[in-house]
C-alpha cells in the first residue's frame, strides 16, 4: 500500500492475459466473498476453453492488488478496491471476464452469495491446502463482507449461490447477444 500509483500503457499486461485467456466481445466480472469457490473454479476450467480469470491475479499482475493479507487493515480496503476497479473496468473493455472478491463503486455483473453454512464450510475445507483469503479466524470480517456485497442485489445486480450458478447466467446472456461463448 505504501507503493505510490502511476497510471501506464496496459497493453503489454493484456496481450499476456490473452495468451492464456480467452479475449471476448464483452468483458464480465462476478463478485463474491472469500470462500465460495472461486479459484477452484478457475483452477478446474478445461484448457483451452479459459475463459475465466482470477481477478486477485489480474490485480496483482497490475500492482493494484499487494501481495499480502491486506484485508487485515480496514483502512487499506478502501484504497485497494478502488486501485481494483479501475484494472477490473480495463479488463472488461478488453473482453476478459473475472471472478474477485474485490469491488468498491464499479458494479458487478453478478453476485454469489452462497448459505452461510456453505461459505464456512468450504473456507475450512481450503484451510487445510491453504491457499490465501479468509480463515475461520476472521468469520466476523467475512460477515461484514458478504453484507457488503449483498448490497448490491438491491441495487439491481442479480445473486447466486453459486459460482456455476452465476457463470451459466452470464454465458446465457453472452450467448444471446453474440451467439456463442468462443469470443
Amino acid at each position: 500500500i505504501d507503493v505510490p500509483l502511476v497510471f501506464t500503457d496496459g497493453t503489454e499486461t493484456y496481450s499476456k492475459v490473452a495468451k492464456e485467456y480467452i479475449r471476448h466481445k464483452k468483458g464480465f466480472f462476478i463478485l463474491g466473498p472469500s470462500g465460495i469457490g472461486k479459484s477452484h473454479y478457475i483452477r478446474n476450467q478445461k484448457p483451452p476453453e479459459k475463459h475465466w480469470i482470477d481477478a486477485d491475479q489480474l490485480w496483482r499482475w497490475a500492482r493494484a492488488m499487494p501481495l499480502g493479507a491486506w484485508w487485515e487493515k480496514l483502512e487499506n480496503i478502501i484504497e485497494v478496491e478502488q486501485k481494483c476497479d479501475i484494472i477490473t473496468a480495463e479488463a472488461k473493455k478488453q473482453g476478459f471476464w473475472m471472478l474477485g472478491s474485490a469491488c468498491n463503486w464499479l458494479t458487478p455483473d453478478a453476485i454469489v452469495v452462497p448459505h452461510w453454512q456453505t461459505n464456512v464450510k468450504y473456507i475450512k475445507i481450503r484451510e487445510k491446502n491453504y491457499d490465501g483469503g479468509i480463515t475461520t479466524e476472521r468469520l466476523p470480517q467475512l460477515k461484514n463482507h458478504r453484507k457488503e456485497i449483498l448490497g448490491w442485489q438491491k441495487k439491481g445486480v442479480p445473486r447466486f449461490h453459486s459460482v456455476p450458478e452465476a457463470v451459466a447466467y452470464l454465458e446465457n446472456i453472452y450467448t444471446k447477444e453474440f451467439g456463442n461463448v468462443d469470443a
